[in-house]
């Protein structure tokens, strides 16, 4: 047998892949070398190791990529092969499905960065400067027009960690910006039913539902109770404020046709909403935003990112941690530079009457 193999390995253009179909074929066959392929089967399991000289698509830094096993809960990401030292450690998320091109001129507005600065030129954010030139895109948060809108196409937004999604309203032809959910595919229609002319009237004192589609837009009396929801409103008429970063999204415990609705966030936190606030259904895009490495600094420095100092590296007359000898913090909790206690002191002077129950503590 191992001659048969031999001799149909013989070929100059015999591929990898062929050998392993080859072997695999073979169940007793365990190991051998074979011009040189050197191979090793298990029970019809092949292990290939190849001495070919790489081709050029194994040459091509930019171009290799090794993918995590997906499923339905875990992202994939994409990582490079480490031609230099910052992309060792680079594992990002793949955005292939956005859109190459431009974004809607008429939808940007240019971001003129501050640095952190007040209008006295005092810095009131630190960590802030520098960074890519950006145009901030222009979202629709209200989701106040009714009717079918066609969702054109996929977009990277350098002002948000989620994906927004263009719209076209199909009747009037006018474009927007969301929030794109999490699997919202172009071509896909979907709709807002914010204003109650859109309701159909109950007939024979039976109520009919709202579709419950990944980006449609509700009240939230009119959404089912465990529904998975996001960009939630905070008052009548007011845009959404509510699980808006990537990954995000909250789960309606409660609601009625009056009063408040009850609702549990991302963070654990139990709260209360008005009935009448808007809410889309669907969890935000692009959740594997939290688990990406930027691989080095600089790209921190593109996104205008400044580098943060340990306390127990500055001075005492600069931070409660800093002074002393060694890296000692001087017996005192991890706190801010103003004293603030930073893991997990309560910072809150005053309850608010709106959380049912707040977040869990470490």
């Amino acid at each position: 047998m191992l001659t048969g193999i031999a001799r149909s390995l013989w070929r100059p253009t015999a591929s990898v892949a062929s050998v392993a179909r080859i072997i695999t074929s073979a169940p007793a066959l365990t190991h051998g070398h074979i011009s040189g392929i050197t191979f090793r089967a298990f029970r019809s399991t092949a292990t290939v190791f190849t001495k070919a000289t790489p081709t050029a698509a194994h040459r091509t830094y930019a171009t290799a990529v090794t993918s995590t096993t997906t499923t339905s809960s875990t992202p994939q990401f994409k990582t490079y092969t480490p031609s230099s030292p910052g992309r060792r450690w680079l594992k990002r998320v793949p955005r292939d499905h956005l859109w190459k091109g431009k974004p809607v001129r008429a939808l940007t507005i240019a971001k003129r960065s501050t640095a952190g600065r007040n209008n006295m030129g005092r810095i009131t954010v630190r960590h802030r400067g520098g960074g890519h030139k950006r145009r901030l895109r222009i979202m629709d948060w209200y989701r106040s027009e009714p009717g079918p809108q066609l969702v054109e196409r996929l977009e990277y937004d350098p002002g948000r960690t989620a994906w927004i999604a263009l719209l076209k309203h199909q009747v009037t032809g006018r474009q927007s910006y969301i929030l794109a959910p999490h699997d919202l595919q172009p071509g896909s229609v979907i709709y807002s039913f914010l204003d109650k002319s859109t309701w159909s009237q109950p007939k024979n004192g039976i109520t009919t539902t709202l579709p419950i589609d990944k980006g449609n837009c509700l009240p939230l009396s009119r959404i089912p109770t465990g529904t998975i929801i996001h960009a939630i409103g905070m008052r009548r008429n007011g845009p959404a404020q509510v699980a808006r970063a990537a990954g995000t999204y909250a789960q309606l415990l409660s609601t009625g046709e009056k009063g408040h609705a009850i609702i549990r966030l991302s963070s654990g936190e139990v709260r209360k909403f008005p009935v009448d606030v808007c809410a889309t259904i669907g969890v935000v895009s692009n959740p594997g935003n939290m688990h990406e490495s930027l691989g080095k600094a600089g790209r921190s420095r593109w996104l205008g990112i400044r580098p943060t100092v340990r306390g127990v590296a500055q001075n005492a007359c600069d931070h409660p941690h800093g002074g002393g000898k060694g890296k000692t913090k001087g017996g005192k909790h991890p706190r801010s530079p103003w004293g603030t206690l930073s893991k997990g002191g309560k910072t809150r002077k005053h309850p608010n009457k709106m959380v049912v129950r707040e977040r869990p503590r470490r």
